[in-house]
């Protein structure tokens, strides 16, 4: 499954790729649960010899929480893993370095994400198609520190660009350095930025990524976090991927855009000019797939605490599973401008997104939907956020919720199998159970002096 590294073709063409690259150092990365890049910085030789003999790492990556609070017991040892010698590209922060993905091997790996996605995009593969994708982040930038963060005990944060504004010229204007910056970090990643521009909230931005084919679309979306944290701190300054900042705050959105092509000529899979809303029947089954079991796989895209408290109303996010073309009040957004960019956009991840994850997810369902010949509900073009769900489409109000639903989810265990699933849920009851433990300053403020 996935990238293998057992033949002498992708050996050679990975110690091809670092002598192109004059790499004397390659920075390893395995991507966690919550899609943190944790990763060991080797010489060139050391990495090549990785690649020819294997990988450890240690499997605490699915056994911790995101406060890396072990749990499950255990001997935390090192599990077989390989190198995606087809992940190499430039290290951006100094020269002749590269940074290469790796992931656990069978059978441990079934519990990774990106496992996940490299088995769905050989099954959409297999039935003619290339799986082009891109995320677009909606991200903070705060004027604070890691440690200023602690001094102030994570409240009362100042925010970098506090007077910014939607599209502002101006906030461009007297940042432009700091963004040509970050276009310039990852364009030495291979991450393309489609634009940037600034968005509702202080310090607010967002950077739509260009579309890539297969694994690559997550891969870049899950490095272009990584490496914007990274790329801020060096600046003195912190990006913020949290979904909601405050309740005064806007979200901040992961959306993703999905579309077929042909595996063999190319040509957009989903589109059909001759239908009246542009969709191929192809596009309409995996539409209804992605609606359809939306609601009972949402833990999969959207797996903090802090997620559901932008799926609200009023925070520009979704509640309910419903479909549109160009409407971006659904969760599903159609895009057919014209026949080669018409795309799927799933508008329900928020900047927080596992970016493999999520876009497991939402082909999983699409494929499914295909598989079934599932025929979506009718399209709405109607505001979303003023109508009640149809019946069955309400998401999971908390993370607690939602992995109740995702345990019991008979079409997840048949997309993703049980090993998967269970890990999923397993990790989300345990960061719901952190999160009901905790007393907030909002309780005690609300009814310390009342009750």
């Amino acid at each position: 499954m996935g990238i293998t590294i057992n033949d002498t073709q992708d050996r050679a063409g990975f110690e091809d790729i670092l002598t192109d690259l004059e790499a004397e150092h390659v920075h390893l990365g395995v991507f966690d649960a919550d899609g943190v890049f944790r990763h060991k910085r080797v010489d060139a030789a050391k990495a090549a010899k990785l690649a020819r003999n294997g990988y450890q790492f240690c499997d605490v990556l699915y056994n911790w929480d995101t406060a890396e609070r072990p749990y499950g017991g255990g001997a935390f040892i090192d599990r077989p893993a390989f190198l995606d010698t087809a992940s190499v590209r430039s290290y951006p922060f100094a020269d002749r370095e590269a940074v290469c993905i790796a992931d656990f091997a069978m059978p441990f790996g079934e519990r990774s994400a990106r496992n996940q996605l490299a088995r769905l995009l050989d099954r959409a593969h297999g039935l003619g198609f290339t799986v082009n994708s891109a995320f677009e982040f909606e991200f903070m930038v705060l004027d604070e520190t890691p440690e200023s963060l602690r001094a102030k005990a994570f409240r009362d944060l100042d925010h970098f660009a506090a007077g910014n504004r939607t599209y502002s010229l101006q906030t461009a204007a007297l940042h432009g350095d700091l963004l040509t910056g970050l276009e310039a970090c990852m364009a030495t990643l291979g991450i393309g930025l489609d634009s940037i521009h600034t968005e509702l909230g202080p310090g607010c931005f967002e950077a739509p990524l260009q579309h890539a084919g297969g694994m690559r679309g997550a891969d870049n979306a899950a490095l272009f976090k990584s490496f914007a944290k990274a790329y801020f701190l060096r600046h003195g300054l912190m990006a913020a991927f949290l979904s909601k900042m405050g309740e005064a705050m806007p979200g901040q959105s992961g959306h993703l855009h999905i579309s077929f092509s042909g595996a063999a000529d190319g040509a957009p899979a989903f589109a059909d000019t001759s239908a009246p809303d542009g969709l191929s029947t192809l596009a309409r089954h995996f539409v209804g797939g992605l609606v359809t079991l939306m609601p009972e796989l949402l833990a999969l895209c959207s797996h903090t605490v802090n997620a559901y408290k932008r799926m609200v109303p009023g925070a520009w996010a979704p509640t309910y599973a419903a479909w549109g073309v160009q409407n971006r009040t659904a969760a599903v957004r159609v895009i057919n401008d014209t026949a080669e960019a018409t795309r799927i956009e799933f508008r329900v991840p928020s900047a927080d997104t596992n970016p493999h994850a999520a876009l497991a997810m939402c082909l999983g369902a699409g494929l499914w939907g295909i598989e079934n010949e599932i025929a979506p509900p009718s399209p709405r073009d109607d505001d979303c956020y003023a109508t009640p769900p149809d019946a069955g489409a309400a998401f999971p109000a908390t993370l607690g919720e939602a992995a109740e639903r995702l345990s019991t989810s008979r079409a997840a265990r048949a997309i993703f199998g049980d090993t998967y699933i269970d890990t999923v849920v397993q990790a989300r009851r345990i960061e719901e159970g952190a999160y009901r433990r905790h007393v907030s300053t909002w309780e005690l403020n609300r009814y310390l002096e009342v009750v």
